[in-house]
């Protein structure tokens, strides 16, 4: 049996069990909560309309600046609805682990093989003449 190097097997995965706690939601649970928060979204889109229309009827002291800021929400509501919709979660913490702390094990960690005194030797074809040549 290979031995675990840091606590983890030597194909990368950890000894330890997944807790079901931290186990990522299902997709289509997140698929669902993601069109709940675009549907909302839309509705205050409606409610933005809807006092836009209501303001500008009732002329109240800004009405030009209320009626501005219900069409800017119209306008910019969907654009957020629609990012927001198509985001995943975040990562959990302990994915991202080795993008700011590097590799867990640097000694197992696969390098570019290169070093400074390497020269590499070989010949130039010409692909002309290796096509005449078949």
């Amino acid at each position: 049996m290979a031995s675990s190097v840091n606590g983890r097997h030597p194909r990368g995965r950890s000894k330890d069990p997944i807790v079901i706690t931290e186990a990522e939601e299902s997709l289509p649970d997140q698929l669902r909560k993601r069109q709940i928060r675009y549907a909302l979204m839309m509705g205050l889109r409606v409610v933005c309309l809807l006092a836009a229309v209501v303001v500008f009827a009732a002329q109240p002291p800004l009405a030009p600046l209320w009626v501005a800021l219900c069409i800017a929400g119209m306008v910019f509501l969907p654009w957020m609805a629609v990012l927001i919709a198509n985001d995943r979660p975040p990562k959990k913490a302990s994915q991202l682990r080795n993008r700011w702390h590097g590799h867990p094990a640097p000694e197992r960690a696969i390098t570019s093989g290169q070093s400074s005194d390497e020269v590499l030797s070989g010949e130039i074809v010409d692909p002309e003449q290796t096509r005449h040549d078949r």
